[in-house]
């Protein structure tokens, strides 16, 4: 599949005006007709497609490489949406969707069979989310359907927080790309089963696991959280193969010194060296590339940031590359989790 022009809008500073709203009616357009089409969430950009129509849904797979047994997200803008797609609202969901929706949680339910089967990867469950994103509403809202997107990215690379990302990766690919401009959160959303008789958590994200046991108490963990084999089925997007990856390999690491070490190592062997620091440590390094994304400090600037950092190293060839590791806590495991997957599972050094 392929297209000879990727349609651009451009809705920067999205203020709902009539030409704003023209936009998501022919971007939307394209969506209700079967083709995919990309699109700002507050998380990262989303590869659209109607969720209830399969060739559609088959289209983003097709444009990403993604695997099939890969599970997609339904986007909706209204919470009545829901009921056309599941079998029963349980009452955590409720307390969870009143606490947080919209926003950057997803939410898995027993599905109904109206979702396209390869939403669901097989399963008898979907996933379902309410961004909190001006233009994603509007558009979902255009559109009248629930839609599919995961990350507007190929798969395997770090998802896109930008149109340019976006282009980058996906030109030639899919009928349109909505320029909503750059996105906040920068992580994908938390997951989290509502099916499970204690509310099961399969990736973290903007909202955090203390956030959600404020709420509802209780919250199990995956044990397959960060590494989740070839042979296990992904119950969940997020949860299978190597994600977040930039060409260079990556390794992360926990030791300031031992970092220093390690940069002298490589470029002794002639390699290309990146590092992925925070402001607070930005000029301890003498690499090729250094990155300092966000402040140790608050986390939320370095979800912010990660993953146009991670692209920064492939727009400047880093053959390798050394991370810094954060605590695992908060916003710190949706980090970590990130990080782990880019670099394919491995320890920190």
């Amino acid at each position: 599949m392929s297209y000879k022009q990727t349609k651009y809008w451009s809705v920067d500073n999205f203020s709902g005006s009539e030409e704003n709203l023209q936009v998501m009616k022919e971007a939307a357009l394209w969506i209700t007709k079967g083709e995919i089409v990309a699109f700002p969430t507050e998380t990262v950009y989303g590869l659209g497609a109607n969720a209830l129509d399969e060739q559609a849904v088959k289209k983003i797979f097709e444009a990403k490489g993604r695997p099939s047994d890969n599970p997609l997200i339904v986007h909706i803008a209204d919470i009545e949406q829901l009921d056309e797609l599941v079998l029963e609202i349980p009452d955590v969901a409720h307390q969870l969707m009143n606490q947080f929706w919209p926003g950057p949680l997803t939410l898995i339910f027993k599905k109904k069979q109206v979702v396209a089967p390869s939403v669901t990867a097989g399963l008898e469950t979907v996933a379902v989310r309410m961004p909190d994103h001006d233009v994603a509403r509007a558009l979902l809202r255009a559109a009248g359907v629930p839609v599919a997107a995961p990350s507007a990215n190929v798969s395997g690379k770090p998802s896109p927080t930008t149109a340019a990302h976006v282009y980058h990766d996906l030109k030639g690919k899919i009928k349109g790309i909505v320029d909503g401009g750059r996105t906040g959160v920068g992580l994908e959303s938390t997951v989290l089963d509502c099916s499970t008789p204690v509310p099961m958590l399969y990736r973290p994200g903007g909202v955090t696991k203390e956030e959600l046991e404020a709420v509802i108490g209780k919250v199990d963990v995956d044990p397959t959280l960060l590494s989740l084999s070839a042979e296990q089925t992904p119950l969940s997007p997020g949860m299978k193969y190597t994600h977040y990856s930039p060409s260079g390999t990556v390794y992360l690491v926990r030791d300031r010194q031992k970092m220093v070490e390690l940069i002298w190592r490589a470029k002794q062997e002639g390699k290309r060296v990146g590092v992925l620091t925070t402001v607070e440590n930005e000029g301890a390094y003498e690499a090729d590339v250094v990155v300092a994304c966000g402040s140790r400090e608050d986390l939320a600037t370095v979800a912010s940031a990660l993953y146009d950092s991670l692209r920064t190293f492939d727009e400047r060839e880093a053959e390798v590359i050394f991370s810094e590791v954060f605590p695992y806590e908060g916003l710190g495991i949706a980090i970590m989790n990130r990080l782990e997957k880019a670099a394919g599972g491995q320890t920190p050094l």
